[in-house]
C-alpha cells in the first residue's frame, strides 16, 4: 500500500499454532492486538491490513499446513473496523480506493480458504471487525459481545463486504435492521445473544472460558461431530426489505446523507448472491462508494461529530475538579408527572441509590411511584433486569407527601410547573429540610436558575440539570451553572451524570441555554413564515436538505406547544427583537391541540388560516431565514460567555437535538454553507476542521 496513515496505532495479527485433541491437528490461531488495553480497540489502517496479510502468508507458508484458521481478538475486543484517526491522511480518491480495495483482498482470503476459517468474537465486532467476521467461513460469539454496523449514521458504508455478505448470511430484512435501521438509531448495537439468534453467529459461549468452549466447538464441526445448520435465504423478501431500507433512510435523514443512501444501493446489489462473480460486482461497488464517501465534506465533518461526541464529551470544558464531587446516596424528585418519574426511574436505575418522590396529594405520588415500578418491570420481563436486580430497585422507589423525607437526600432535583414562583417556593420548602451540603438542582428548561436560588439561605449549592425528553434516551445533559454557584455544586452534577451514563455539558445561566435556544429561534423562523402566509407543508418540508430527524411541525409535537409556548415567551422577553410568539401557536395551546395535523399531511380544520398572510416564502427561502437566524445566534451565545467554545454548541445539538452526524455539528454546517461568513463575518471553525482542506 502506498496510503500511509501517521501515527496509526498498529493492530498486530499474532499468529500460534494450538495442537487440539483427535485427527484435526493444529488450528492457526490469530490474534488481533494494538497492545492497549479495551479502552483503546484494535482498528485496521493500512499497518493493521498488512499485519493481518502477512500472518496469512504464514499460515500459508507452515507444514503441515493446519486444518483450520482462527481469529480472535484481545480481551473484551475482537476489532471496530476502520481506522478513522486516519482519514485526514487520505488525499486523494486514488489513496481512498487503495484502502476500500486493500482491505477487500485481505479479508476476502479468509473467505476463499481452501481452509476453512473461524472466527472467535469475543468482544466488540465493529464496522470492519464485523466484515472480517463475516468472511470466515463460521464465526462463535461471547455473551457480552456486541456486533454493529455504523457506517450509515457516521455518513459512510460498510466498505469492506458487509453489505454483501450480512443479507446473504441472515436474510435481507434482518440485515437492514442490523446495517441501516440499527445505525440510524443513534448507532444501536446487537448483543451477542441477539447476534446468535439472528444467525450472524453460529455457536455462542460465556466469556469466562469462550476461546476453549470456541476451540472445542470448531473441532467438533472439523471432524463431523458437529454440524452448522443455516436456514435458506428468501430471495422473494429482497424488494420489500429495499424498500424498508429507503422508507428508513428517507424518514431519518430525508435522503440527504449520502452514506446512507449509497448503503441501501449496495444492499440491493447483493440480491445476487454471494457467488465469486456476483460478490466482486458487490465488492467494487463498495470500492466505488468507499472511494467517493472518503473524499467527501460529509465524512470529514462526521469525524469532526465523532470526536466530539468520543472525546470532548469526555473531558468537558469548564467543569470543576472531580474531587470536589459530594457523594450522592439519596435522591429527592419534586414532582411525581411524566418528567419526574422518567427521573426517578434513571436514578435508581444507574445510580443504584434511594429515591424519593413528593408532589402535592396521593393520587399523584402513588402514580409517580406505580410509573417506575412499572418500567423496572417491564425491563425486568425483557431479560434487561434479573428478579434480584429488580425487587431491590423497586423497593429503592418510594413517595412521600411532606418534603421532611427529604431529610437525609445528598440531591434533590425539581420537575414541577414552569413558573418562577412555584419552584422558589419548592426551594424554599426543600432547604427548610435538607443539609447545607444537600445539591438542589432544577430540570427548568428555560427559566433563571440565578433568580430562582436568589432567596435562599445556600444559593450556592442550587445548579440546573437540563435533562432531555425521553430521558432515557437523549444523551445530553446540560449543567447550568447560576451567579452563585460554588463549585462542589457542579463537581457533584458532573460526577451523578456521568453516573447517569449522560454526557455534560457546562452552560452559563442564560435564557434558555443552548438547545432549547436554538431549536426555538430555528423553529420560530418556520412558523413566522407560515404566518406570513407560507403554506404549512412547504415550511414543514423546507429544511428537509438537512437530513434532520424530524421536520419543523413534527418537532412542535414531541416538544409539546405549550412547552414551546413557555419557551417562546420566555426568550421574547429576554430578546425581544429575534423571538417572537406567533398566534398561531397560541391558538394551538388555547385549543389543546398537539399537532398542527389531524392526520398526516392534512393541517386540523380549527388552525385552518394559520397561513394566512400575503407573503408566502419557497422552501428555499425558509431554510435560508431559518440558518441564517442558527448563525446569528451561535455568535451571540459566543459572545455573551454562554458556552466555553463552539464546540459545546455543537456537541449539544448533536446529542440533545439530534442534529445529524454527518453535517458536523451545526457549526461546521454553517461555515461549509458559507453561511457562518455571510452574517456574522467570519467562520466558527478553522478551515479543514469538519471539511476537506481548501
Amino acid at each position: 500500500m502506498t496510503a500511509v496513515f501517521e501515527n496509526e496505532v498498529v493492530t498486530a495479527a499474532k499468529v500460534r499454532y494450538l495442537r487440539v485433541p483427535g485427527p484435526a491437528g493444529e488450528i492457526a490461531l490469530i490474534t488481533l492486538d494494538n497492545g492497549h488495553d479495551h479502552t483503546r480497540p484494535s482498528t485496521f489502517g493500512p499497518g493493521g491490513l498488512a499485519a493481518l496479510d502477512a500472518a496469512l502468508d504464514e499460515i500459508a507458508a507452515h507444514a503441515p499446513a493446519p486444518a483450520a484458521i482462527a481469529v480472535t481478538g484481545k480481551p473484551f475486543v475482537f476489532a471496530v473496523g476502520a481506522d478513522l484517526s486516519g482519514v485526514p491522511a487520505i488525499t486523494s480518491a486514488a489513496d481512498a480506493r487503495e484502502i476500500a480495495e486493500t482491505g477487500h483482498r485481505v479479508f476476502r482470503r479468509l473467505k476463499d480458504s481452501t481452509i476453512p476459517t473461524f472466527a472467535f468474537v469475543n468482544g466488540a465486532a465493529l464496522g470492519g471487525g464485523l466484515e472480517l467476521a463475516l468472511h470466515c467461513h463460521h464465526r462463535t460469539v461471547a455473551t457480552t459481545a456486541v456486533v454493529a454496523f455504523p457506517e450509515a449514521f457516521l455518513g459512510l458504508v460498510p466498505g469492506w463486504g458487509g453489505t454483501q455478505l450480512l443479507p446473504n448470511l441472515i436474510g435481507i430484512d434482518p440485515a437492514v435492521t442490523v446495517i441501516v435501521e440499527n445505525a440510524l438509531a443513534q448507532n444501536k448495537v446487537t448483543s451477542g445473544p441477539r447476534a446468535a439468534t439472528l444467525g450472524i453467529a453460529d455457536a455462542l459461549f460465556e466469556p469466562a472460558d469462550f476461546l476453549e468452549r470456541s476451540l472445542e466447538w470448531a473441532v467438533g464441526v472439523l471432524t463431523g461431530e458437529g454440524t452448522v445448520s443455516r436456514p435458506e435465504i428468501d430471495r422473494s423478501a429482497s424488494d420489500d426489505g429495499i424498500a424498508r431500507a429507503r422508507a428508513i433512510v428517507a424518514g431519518r435523514t430525508r435522503n440527504a446523507s449520502p452514506g446512507a443512501v449509497r448503503t441501501v444501493e449496495l444492499l440491493d446489489l447483493a440480491r445476487n448472491g454471494v457467488g465469486d462473480e456476483a460478490f466482486t460486482r458487490g465488492t467494487a461497488a463498495e470500492d466505488q462508494a468507499l472511494a467517493d464517501l472518503l473524499m467527501s465534506d460529509e465524512l470529514r465533518a462526521s469525524l469532526y461529530s465523532f470526536d466530539l461526541v468520543n472525546k470532548r464529551a469526555k473531558r468537558p470544558a469548564g467543569a470543576p475538579d472531580r474531587s470536589l464531587a459530594r457523594t450522592v446516596s439519596k435522591v429527592g424528585v419534586v414532582g411525581a408527572g411524566l418528567m419526574a418519574s422518567q427521573l426517578a426511574l434513571l436514578f435508581v436505575r444507574r445510580l443504584e441509590v434511594p429515591v424519593v418522590l413528593t408532589d402535592i396529594d396521593q393520587a399523584r405520588v402513588d402514580k409517580g411511584v406505580g410509573y417506575v415500578h412499572t418500567q423496572l418491570q417491564e425491563l425486568a420481563a425483557r431479560g434487561r433486569l434479573s428478579s434480584d436486580r429488580l425487587n431491590r430497585l423497586t423497593g429503592l422507589v418510594t413517595g412521600a407527601l411532606d418534603k421532611a423525607a427529604f431529610a437525609d437526600a445528598d440531591l434533590v432535583i425539581e420537575a414541577v410547573f414552569e413558573e418562577m414562583s412555584v419552584k422558589q417556593q419548592v426551594f424554599a420548602e426543600v432547604e427548610a429540610v435538607v443539609s447545607p451540603e444537600c445539591v438542589l438542582a432544577t430540570n427548568t428548561s428555560a427559566l433563571s436558575v440565578s433568580e430562582m436560588a436568589s432567596k435562599l439561605e445556600h444559593p450556592e449549592r442550587v445548579v440546573g440539570l437540563h435533562f432531555f425528553n425521553p430521558v432515557a434516551v437523549l444523551p445530553l445533559l446540560e449543567v447550568v451553572r447560576a451567579e452563585r454557584t460554588d463549585d462542589a455544586t457542579p463537581a457533584t452534577a458532573f460526577a451523578v451524570g456521568k453516573a447517569l451514563r449522560k454526557s455534560c455539558v457546562l452552560v452559563a445561566d442564560a435564557p434558555a441555554f443552548v438547545v432549547n435556544r436554538l431549536l426555538t429561534r430555528f423553529l420560530g423562523e418556520v412558523t413566522a413564515a407560515v404566518e406570513q402566509g407560507t403554506s404549512v407543508a412547504v415550511a414543514d418540508r423546507a429544511l428537509d436538505p438537512l437530513g434532520l430527524p424530524m421536520t419543523p411541525f413534527e418537532l412542535l409535537t414531541l416538544v409539546g406547544p405549550p412547552v414551546a409556548l413557555h419557551v417562546g415567551e420566555r426568550m421574547h422577553e429576554a430578546f425581544p427583537d429575534r423571538f417572537a410568539v406567533g398566534e398561531g401557536l397560541r391558538r394551538m395551546v388555547e385549543l389543546g391541540r398537539s399537532s398542527v395535523y389531524s392526520e398526516p399531511g392534512v393541517v386540523d380544520p380549527d388552525l385552518a388560516g394559520i397561513d394566512a398572510g400575503d407573503s408566502p416564502l419557497t422552501e428555499e427561502q425558509v431554510r435560508e431565514r431559518a440558518v441564517e437566524a442558527l448563525a446569528q445566534e451561535i455568535r451571540l451565545m459566543l459572545d455573551e460567555g454562554v458556552v466555553q467554545a463552539v464546540q459545546e454548541i455543537d456537541l449539544c445539538m448533536i446529542l440533545g437535538a439530534g442534529w445529524p452526524f454527518w453535517l458536523g455539528g451545526i457549526s461546521a454546517y454553517l461555515d461549509r454553507a458559507g453561511v457562518s461568513e455571510r452574517v456574522t463575518g467570519s467562520r466558527f471553525l478553522p478551515r479543514g476542521v469538519a471539511s476537506l482542506p481548501a
